[in-house]
């Protein structure tokens, strides 16, 4: 679960997984779904160095259902990839354990969707959650006037892909350390280890299961979790 980097000159801007939603920051929402799997057996946290020990302190507060697994926290990176490049660092497991990578800011991932990224994860060695494209999806070439369509992509072919991934630590491993010799920077977890030659398996998420970036993600979130 990365964070953002501090902006040198001024103070940053609080990380938008402190964001409360009903008097929760949604980072306490989606730790609260890991912690509550029994396949779960550690949970590792990148934030920002500033960060860590306020919110260490605010879930002994008011989160202690949370602690009951091992929690540790790491230093989050200049991007998502090396936030979760210093967790893999920080990890010690077996090349066959599975690790799982998360949004901070996806609050509604179910218990099923992390069941059946784990299962298929230890099935294929690389597995994510995600959705069929709903809408027609056009590639395009960038111009200077904007974008022209080159391609029609058939949906069936298309998911949107959301998180947990999950992956064998030992491909997820391999992976990032040949990123990072080649100065490669992915979009997501998956990319990486699909640049690596390792095949990736996709199961269904849910349209709940949404990324909360925008005020609008805010409010249909709090729609969520009010039904």
């Amino acid at each position: 679960m990365a964070s953002a980097p501090e902006s040198k000159g001024k103070k940053p801007a609080a990380s938008k997984q402190f964001t409360e939603l009903k008097g929760t920051p949604i980072l306490v929402h989606t730790l609260r779904k890991f912690a509550a799997s029994p396949e779960v057996s550690e949970i590792y946290v990148a934030l920002r160095q500033n960060e860590i020990s306020g919110f260490r302190d605010r879930l002994e507060r008011e989160a202690k259902d949370v602690l009951q697994k091992n929690i540790q926290f790491v230093e989050g990176g200049e991007h998502r990839q090396h936030s979760v490049a210093n967790a893999i660092n920080a990890i010690s497991a077996a090349a066959d354990d599975i690790v799982l990578v998360h949004d901070a800011v996806r609050p509604f991932v179910t218990p099923e969707i992390i069941h059946d990224v784990i299962q298929a994860a230890q099935k294929y060695g690389a597995a994510i959650a995600g959705m069929p494209a709903m809408d027609t999806v056009k590639q395009v070439e960038r111009t200077a006037e904007g974008a022209v369509v080159t391609a029609t992509v058939p949906r069936e072919r298309v998911v949107m892909a959301q998180t947990p991934q999950g992956f064998r630590f030992g491909v997820l491993k391999k992976a990032f350390d040949e990123a990072a010799a080649d100065g490669f920077t992915g979009t997501d977890e998956a990319s990486l280890v699909e640049r690596s030659g390792h095949e990736v398996a996709v199961v269904m998420g849910s349209p709940r299961n949404i990324k909360i970036t925008t005020p609008g993600d805010l409010a249909l979130a709090e729609f969520y979790l009010a039904g």
